[in-house]
């Protein structure tokens, strides 16, 4: 990777983004219309801007803390091929405390991002595959409507009252004929593109598996074993001190894409001979019910990257 001239943090706000250059200590106040968005991009060229998002490489399909207002800037940089890094805000912010910074304002945040970048020397996020974004902006409306037919139905079935039940009953049957058509958008984006219905073939090989994994982790295929459960959800991360030594837990990570792989998991547990043998054994070993399931999880997920890494389908294996 080439080393960039410089660092530039960006705070992001609404109507405009605050940016500290790390050589110069500048700062600077820009507003977020198109023409000043540009000029900022031209002239940031050959140096890393470090921004807080989702931390992926396909950005946009979950609003984190600042709403999107960071994918206007994001493209921007793109199309001028500027280099920008991603943080989770999370991690900014205990970055900040860290070395002392405690108090928060968007001056103050821009300085910590890029003093984070140089300290952490941090990479560059990929750029946006724009399939991808759409196809995770699908994603996130699919699972919001299934979400909401389920509490109108709810609804409907605890409504005691004549006139509020006749008005939630018909509701439900009007979310699903969307979520019928955006399930239908999001089939037609899959196979209408080589890609991803090559990727989408060879998901479709394990049990319960959905475009989710598609849309919400494109780093699978590009990370080793050790470093693919952070994002999906499934590193446990350990807690001690001294001679306590506490229950692992996992944290952090996509919420959608840890929930899409406990559930192939629970069902391939049931009928792949291999993941049956396995949660077994952990069960035997007097371990608990949930954490068999995540350990599943977890190597499934580990099956999975490999297979994207060699284009391979799944196969059931004996135990």
């Amino acid at each position: 990777m080439t080393l960039p001239q410089d660092i530039l943090g960006v705070e992001i706000a609404k109507g405009w983004i605050d940016s500290f250059t790390l050589s110069s200590r500048k700062h600077e106040r820009i507003p977020t219309t198109k023409p000043a968005l540009a000029c900022f991009a031209r002239a940031a060229k050959g140096n890393l801007v470090v921004v807080e998002g989702e931390a992926l490489a396909a950005i946009g399909s979950r609003p984190g803390r600042n709403g999107g207002y960071e994918r206007p800037l994001t493209e921007v940089l793109g199309r001028a091929q500027v280099d920008c890094a991603l943080v989770n805000p999370r991690q900014a912010r205990e970055h900040a405390r860290a070395t002392g910074r405690l108090a928060k304002t968007d001056r103050v945040d821009a300085e910590v991002l890029a003093r984070m970048g140089r300290a952490l020397e941090l990479a560059p996020t990929p750029a946006e595959d724009p399939d991808r974004t759409r196809l995770s902006g699908l994603v996130a409306r699919r699972d919001d409507l299934v979400a909401t037919v389920r509490a109108e139905r709810n609804r409907a079935a605890a409504a005691r009252d004549p006139w509020l039940a006749r008005g939630a009953e018909g509701l439900p049957d009007v979310l699903q004929a969307h979520l019928k058509a955006v399930e239908d958008v999001i089939a037609a984006l899959i196979g209408s593109r080589v890609r991803l219905a090559a990727e989408a073939h060879r998901l479709r090989s394990v049990p319960a598996l959905s475009a989710v994994l598609i849309a919400r982790l494109p780093e699978l295929g590009h990370l080793d074993h050790r470093k693919i459960p952070s994002p999906a959800g499934l590193a446990r991360r350990a807690s001690g001190s001294g001679l306590h030594r506490g229950k692992r837990h996992t944290r952090g990570g996509r919420a959608d894409v840890r929930r899409a792989l406990y559930l192939a998991a629970f069902i391939a547990s049931r009928h792949d001979p291999a993941l049956q043998a396995f949660r077994q054994r952990l069960q035997d070993a007097g371990k608990p019910v949930k954490l068999a399931k995540s350990a599943c999880a977890g190597k499934l997920l580990t099956i999975l990257n490999a297979m994207a890494g060699n284009a391979l389908d799944y196969r059931t294996q004996t135990a």
